[in-house]
């Protein structure tokens, strides 16, 4: 088990996984846990700091979150944020009061002259701190002093020295927060003490040490899908176990344009790693046929995946575990503080392996974030080309296809995703961009092309920005680019005579379309 310097215990917050991120910016390893994470649990990740998340609920709601109070006798010291101040207030005593007025967006923050508080060591009074709360405290506990106002909240910072215990009503963790990172990075290493600065290249032997004790003589299957997750585990467990592992790449007929033969050629001939090719196109096309709702086609393709996998693994002795690259996000969005949250979507890397499998899941990835993972994957000496490559869903062009999968649909996406990309690296926007992608919608429209009437298919062109998909933006292209886009795959693409742009971003829209 890795130790956790910090521990985030999370209330709720649209924005606990950006504390973890900016921890982790500053060189401190942390993890994100449910607000009702038993006390073993917590004690045995060892960390230094606890971390109180915010969350979308009233301490007096009834059925607010507690957090177990035995908590606040492990000495360790703890920063409430948002709803994590508010819950630490009423904890020991002190009144929340619903706010007269609301604070939502940027505050300037101010310090009490009188008091000197290392949370705020090298802050400037008048910095912007982002408030977004309705409740505030209106009383302080017994013990507790105030550090930290603005011209709405009194308390905007609080703290029990003696306790070490800080909490602040706004949130440091988001960008428009000036100096908050500066906060955060105070509260882990002056205040929590924590010393050692953690990279990839101290989670690349951490984890290597990890799988080799966990493999022991057992080989692992590597489900390799040629994107960068899958390609980072499969590099990683190569390091670790060399030829234990099995890994195998499954073409699944969902692929983008060239997408098997860029594989086996940076597998085999570039890593020199042994790839286990196996064709499964008409496997998925005849499970998928009539299928249209999104949820339902995820489903059948992961089952698809985990049965021709198992077919796989049958064929090697001492086979135990399987591998996957299942990311930070992909846990968080499929996990909420109370259990299994409402599901935005399934991940086909989260909720399990069927009972009649026999093989455990290895997912050493599972704490990290997108923008870490692509710095492992250089750590690990993978090419530039296939780190920096945008990600790219395990359904494929399935859930890029509104409606039924078919060949006819396929061919249509997969050629206008061809012609998108190769107009985005010309224009030199590939790497600033988090995804840029095809979408076929499947809803015809008239239009003339020469002296004819037409009646064809409409395909929408997605492109945002993004650090680590959990928010993004779409990307403001250059009309001459998205128009040298349409140009092309309409002119080039029968079957398609009308090209849209999509300018939603996440949220409230997904970054895929289903």
């Amino acid at each position: 088990m890795i130790k956790a310097d910090i521990i985030i215990l999370d209330f709720g917050s649209q924005y606990t996984q950006l504390i973890a991120r900016r921890l982790r910016e500053e060189e401190v390893y942390c993890e994100i846990m449910p607000y009702s994470e038993s006390i073993e649990n917590i004690l045995a990740k060892s960390p230094k700091g606890l971390i109180f998340s915010g969350g979308p609920a009233s301490v007096y709601d009834r059925d607010s979150f507690e957090v177990n109070r035995e908590i606040y006798n492990l000495n360790l010291p703890i920063l409430g944020i948002c709803y994590g101040m508010q819950r630490i207030a009423v904890d020991f005593g002190g009144e929340v009061m619903r706010a007269t007025k609301h604070e939502y967006g940027k505050s300037e923050l101010s310090f009490y002259a009188n008091i000197d508080s290392p949370l705020f060591e090298g802050c400037d009074i008048g910095s912007i701190a982002w408030m977004s709360h309705g409740d505030r405290v209106e009383k302080l506990p017994n013990g507790f002093e105030p550090i930290a106002f603005t011209e709405n909240s009194p308390y905007a910072g609080i703290a029990n020295r003696e306790k070490n215990i800080y909490a602040l009503q706004f949130h440091p963790e988001v960008k428009h927060s000036e100096e908050g990172y500066l906060m955060l990075r105070n509260f882990a290493k002056r205040i929590s003490g924590v010393k050692d600065k953690w990279n990839m290249g101290h989670f690349s032997k951490e984890q290597i040490a990890l799988i080799r004790s966990k493999v022991g003589y057992g080989k692992v299957l590597s489900a390799l899908s040629g994107g960068v997750d899958s390609s980072v585990v499969t590099a990683l467990l190569y390091e670790a176990i060399g030829t234990q592992l099995v890994p195998v790449f499954v073409d699944n007929g969902l692929l983008r344009e060239g997408e098997r033969e860029a594989v086996e050629h940076t597998f085999k001939n570039i890593l020199k790693v042994p790839l286990v090719v196996v064709d499964g196109r008409k496997r998925f096309l005849d499970a998928l046929k009539n299928i249209t709702e999104p949820e339902q086609k995820r489903k059948i393709i992961g089952r698809v995946f985990i049965e021709l996998f198992d077919e796989e693994a049958k064929k090697h002795s001492d086979l135990k575990f399987l591998a996957q690259g299942t990311l930070y996000p992909d846990v968080i969005e499929s996990v909420s503080v109370k259990g299994p949250s409402k599901t935005i979507k399934s991940h086909h890397n989260v909720g399990g392996l069927p009972e009649k499998m026999n093989l455990k899941l290895i997912e050493p990835l599972r704490e990290l974030f997108k923008d870490e993972v692509r710095i492992l994957g250089i750590e690990l000496g993978l090419p530039e080309a296939l780190v920096y490559r945008q990600p790219f869903p395990g359904p494929g062009l399935a859930i890029r296809i509104l409606g039924e999968v078919n060949e006819e649909s396929l061919h249509l996406v997969r050629r206008a995703d061809a012609i998108l990309l190769e107009e985005i690296k010309s224009a030199g926007y590939y790497k600033k961009l988090w995804q840029s992608f095809a979408v076929l919608l499947n809803v015809k429209s008239v239009g003339v092309q020469g002296d004819n009437r037409t009646y064809e298919n409409t395909v929408a062109i997605r492109a945002v920005e993004s650090s680590d998909g959990m928010t993004a933006t779409f990307a403001h292209l250059p009309h001459d680019l998205l128009e040298r886009i349409s140009r092309r795959i309409i002119n080039e693409i029968d079957g398609i005579n009308r090209v849209v742009y999509d300018i939603s971003s996440k949220p409230p829209a997904t970054i895929e379309w289903e």
